[in-house]
């Protein structure tokens, strides 16, 4: 069993940052990817970003490509994500995920079976 924790949302105005930090712990050491979903009221979770352990390969959202940045520091068992020149449009809870397994192109929810309580990040104008 995974567990992780979100840290790091709150509310920025539109063109701001953030960064979001997930804690892993437990079973860490079968986990293949880690990944940041996103969910807004009434709409479906979705992929924003995702990163391979062993070699860093990293998937993003054509939504938040040059925006975001997913990285991980394996020695603390942490994963990021810098959230640059945000929108208001990035409004959502953004939750932390992990799997042992493949993923699909694109990642999907289903694929992870680890996930944290989720952070919200709200944008303003």
């Amino acid at each position: 069993q995974v567990r992780l924790v979100e840290s790091g949302g709150g509310s920025v105005q539109a063109g701001g940052s953030l960064r979001l930090s997930c804690a892993a712990s437990g079973d860490t050491d079968s986990v293949r990817y880690m990944g940041w979903f996103r969910q807004a009221p009434g709409q479906a979770r979705e992929a924003v970003a995702t990163i391979e352990i062993s070699h860093g390969g990293a998937y993003y959202a054509d939504s938040v490509k040059g925006r975001f940045t997913v990285s991980l520091n394996n020695a603390k068992n942490m994963v990021y994500l810098q959230l640059n020149s945000l929108k208001l449009e990035d409004t959502a809870m953004y939750y932390c995920a992990s799997t042992r397994g493949i993923l699909g192109y694109p990642p999907m929810s289903q694929d992870f079976s680890s996930w944290g309580q989720g952070t919200q990040v709200t944008v303003s104008s």
